[in-house]
């Protein structure tokens, strides 16, 4: 029988990865596709939540029901997984930590701070979020996600159902692009990469999984954490949606574009909400968005550095004491790393979010599909293995992803 003290207790990992898809795939990708394509590739998003749905599903699910991480699982299969899931993150970690922290300091720009660069603005969160990481820990994490998902959504719902019935007219020259052609590959990659989250995120939800029996004493059942995946994964399509409506019923066929440099992206951002709701919500828009991609932020500097850790500790065999070591450690080499690449390689923040995005989808078929096996392990009991239909949802998104991922280098290196 379900017990909602227990219920309670176990809602957060879930709820915290729809915390940081929201902050890039939503604002940016989903927007985007809104602006600059209507509603052509909304069935698109919705498939790709659908096919990503299994794998991020497997890393609560194997945990509850083994009562270890999914990266032990990964261990179980060889030593070797772990290596090369260590070795996509370290990748994949950096980059995106710099595209979402950037994002956040262009949103910061926007309360009139002059004085200092995006970048350096930038540089100044990562260092923020790594010593609130430091002395928070999970539950500083666990409390900003659950208001910051609630009032995004308001906020969003709400100018999406003010934008509906004032749809900004279209130019009279307008033709509708297309976006199933080569030229727009990349774009239709970057869209999937974060939609709605990187596949590194699967291994996140497992790990905070034992930050939250920590903090609450109890450790959620299959059924338990079945619901709190649910409801995250629900929230962050809903938004998905309402984010493309956003750019469809405010950009579409206007002419403009989002611009390449983040101070102009993130006032045409807000723009979007202020245009609609009026011009009085600008400072509560920008604060929303803030502390969205701020929190955004947190959670890929605790994700990244606390999977990183997982993989040392499995790979060393150390104790939790260890871990926690080495835990810390990563956030601080995360932060510096992602410092790096902002003031050194990045010339524009919509560059940086696409090479991050493309670089997600690129690796998404791998950890995919050793999700897949891990979940179909001896170790796992019968009846929480993929069933028949979670099985077919799996294999057609591993050939999905495969296929997209091939496509994507075709056009970047042959065509």
């Amino acid at each position: 029988m379900l017990k909602y003290g227990n219920l309670w207790k176990a809602l957060g990992p879930g709820i915290l990865v729809a915390c940081a898809a929201v902050g890039g795939s939503h604002l940016v990708w989903s927007t985007r596709a809104g602006a600059e394509f209507g509603w052509s590739l909304l069935w698109l998003i919705l498939l790709a939540n659908l096919l990503k749905f299994p794998f991020f599903l497997y890393g609560q699910r194997y945990t509850a029901a083994t009562g270890e991480s999914l990266l032990a699982g990964y261990k179980r299969l060889g030593i070797g997984y772990v290596w090369v899931f260590l070795a996509v993150n370290i990748l994949t970690g950096t980059i995106n930590i710099a595209g979402v922290g950037m994002l956040s300091g262009a949103l910061l720009a926007g309360y009139g701070i002059t004085g200092l660069s995006v970048p350096l603005l930038t540089v100044g969160l990562l260092f923020l979020s790594a010593g609130l990481l430091l002395v928070g820990h999970y539950k500083l994490l666990d409390r900003l996600a659950k208001v910051i998902i609630a009032i995004l959504g308001v906020s969003t719902a709400v100018a999406v159902a003010l934008a509906i019935p004032s749809q900004t007219a279209m130019a009279a020259d307008f033709v509708a692009p297309s976006p199933y052609q080569w030229a727009s590959f990349a774009f239709l990659i970057s869209l999937l990469g974060w939609m709605p989250a990187p596949m590194d995120l699967s291994a996140w939800s497992s790990l905070w999984m034992f930050s939250r029996e920590k903090q609450t004493g109890h450790f959620a059942t299959v059924r338990e954490t079945s619901i709190d995946f649910y409801l995250g994964y629900l929230a962050a399509v809903v938004l998905a949606v309402l984010f493309v409506g956003l750019g469809v019923l405010v950009m579409y066929g206007t002419g403009e574009s989002f611009a390449a440099g983040g101070v102009g992206f993130s006032q045409q951002l807000v723009n979007l909400y202020t245009g609609t709701i009026g011009d009085w919500s600008r400072l509560l828009i920008l604060s929303a968005a803030f502390i969205t991609m701020f929190s955004t932020t947190l959670t890929c500097l605790d994700g990244y550095p606390r999977s990183l850790a997982a993989c040392c500790a499995l790979i060393k065999d150390l104790p939790e004491k260890g871990f926690q070591r080495i835990y810390r450690v990563w956030i601080i080499a995360s932060m510096i790393l992602a410092s790096v690449v902002v003031l050194g390689f990045v010339q524009n923040l919509l560059q940086l979010l696409s090479f991050a995005a493309i670089i997600s989808f690129v690796t998404s078929p791998i950890l995919a599909y050793i999700n897949y096996r891990v979940m179909r392990g001896d170790n796992v009991p019968e009846a929480d293995r993929p069933g028949f239909f979670l099985s077919v949802i799996s294999w057609v998104g591993l050939a999905f992803f495969a296929l997209m991922t091939l496509g994507y280098l075709y056009v970047t290196f042959v065509r």
